[in-house]
């Protein structure tokens, strides 16, 4: 069985998404609403972005040493603790704060709140990483995009719904 390349190539793909429950987190939920993190699947562009994440943070972690050298030590290391590039994140945690702030669909992850998911709910956080991992494993669902909106087919005009003074040739 040969792999139809013409059809791979001329396939749109889509990401794969699920609901991660985390029911120790409902206090943060709207009444009546389930609590569950939906994730998405990453491309491999973004897997790799993810995996250099901890060389960046330690480039970052030299400038704000640098920037914030006024503060005292004390200062800087829990600013730096806080956007989750301090001395002691370990690359792996790193590389998942990265995966939950590309991967959540719902709710939006910015770094702070990936950071704070971390250090507050460890288990959630890797339960949440775990799965943006195995949906990427899996690669993306073939099939079409949804579409923005349904395009309404146009008539042609009829040269005597013109009216005459309207036409440019006049």
């Amino acid at each position: 069985m040969a792999f139809d390349v013409n059809k791979f190539l001329q396939t749109s793909f889509k990401h794969r998404t699920e609901a991660v429950p985390v029911p120790d987190m409902k206090d943060f939920f709207e009444e009546g609403s389930k609590p569950e993190w939906v994730v998405r699947s990453l491309t491999g562009q973004e897997i790799g972005r993810c995996a250099e994440a901890a060389t960046k943070r330690e480039s970052v972690n030299v400038l704000i040493s640098g920037l914030m050298s006024t503060m005292t030590k004390e200062a800087v290391e829990a600013a730096k603790d806080l956007i989750g590039i301090g001395t002691d994140t370990p690359q792996d945690i790193a590389k998942r704060i990265e995966h939950l702030v590309v991967g959540s669909v719902d709710p939006v992850c910015p770094l702070d709140l990936a950071v704070k998911v971390c250090e507050t709910f460890p288990i959630e956080f890797y339960q949440i990483t775990n799965k943006i991992m195995e949906l990427s494993g899996k690669g993306q669902v073939p099939g079409k995009s949804t579409p923005s909106g349904r395009t309404q087919k146009s008539e042609q005009a009829s040269p005597s719904d013109t009216p005459e003074g309207d036409s440019s040739t006049n």
